[in-house]
């Protein structure tokens, strides 16, 4: 986060477990907060959240401090993928004098493990980590891919772009790769192919 003294063991959000989460939103007293950055938000988030489009967790503390309109209501409910960025998002907040912070205990992830879809407020899928790329109610894997020039989650529709060449480049980021970058993704592309048909795994894919 890049913020000095943000100790979630020292001051934290209250912990709002799945089971309570879906009251906690649809209260009108609320502020819903994602805090997961801009590539993440763009393939799913919680029905009424305030998107910062952030590119990095370190911008989240300059869209705090220039949205003065997030003290208009008492309570403000935050969240993301696992749970442990909103100890931190959290603690800052409660560092700014917000005073009624809550976080998704958990995060995205346990929330969709344990609401069932048609009580879920969530929609779209959930960005993670991992080779699965997303995952949406009960941790099904999802359908996105990756962009493997941006990292950015592809939907089945971005693959249809003309734009889009695997491993080279896509919809999002086209226009800011160089043909010297172009020429070094096809030659990798090409080496993790090789790799595939051998049954290996090539350590760029």
């Amino acid at each position: 986060m890049g913020i000095e003294d943000i100790d979630p063991k020292r001051v934290v959000g209250t912990y709002v477990a799945p089971r309570d989460w879906n009251a906690l939103i649809s209260d009108p007293d609320t502020i819903v907060i994602d805090t997961r950055n801009d590539y993440e938000t763009a393939i799913g988030t919680f029905r009424g959240a305030v998107d910062p489009k952030t590119k990095s967790f370190r911008d989240f503390p300059d869209w705090v401090r220039s949205n003065p309109g997030l003290h208009n209501k008492p309570k403000i409910a935050m969240y993301c993928t696992g749970g442990i960025r909103c100890e931190k998002a959290t603690a800052f907040m409660k560092e700014q004098g917000f005073d009624e912070v809550y976080h998704l205990k958990g995060g995205i992830l346990k929330y969709l493990e344990e609401t069932p879809e048609e009580e879920s407020l969530w929609d779209g899928a959930c960005f993670v980590f991992d080779d699965r790329v997303s995952v949406t109610h009960g941790l099904a894997e999802g359908e996105h891919t990756l962009c493997h020039a941006c990292r950015q989650p592809l939907t089945l529709e971005d693959l249809k772009s003309p734009h889009h060449e695997p491993g080279v480049a896509c919809i999002h980021c086209h226009e800011t790769r160089t043909e010297a970058d172009r020429k070094r993704y096809r030659q990798r592309q090409q080496q993790i192919e090789i790799a595939k048909a051998r049954g290996l795994r090539h350590l760029g894919s």
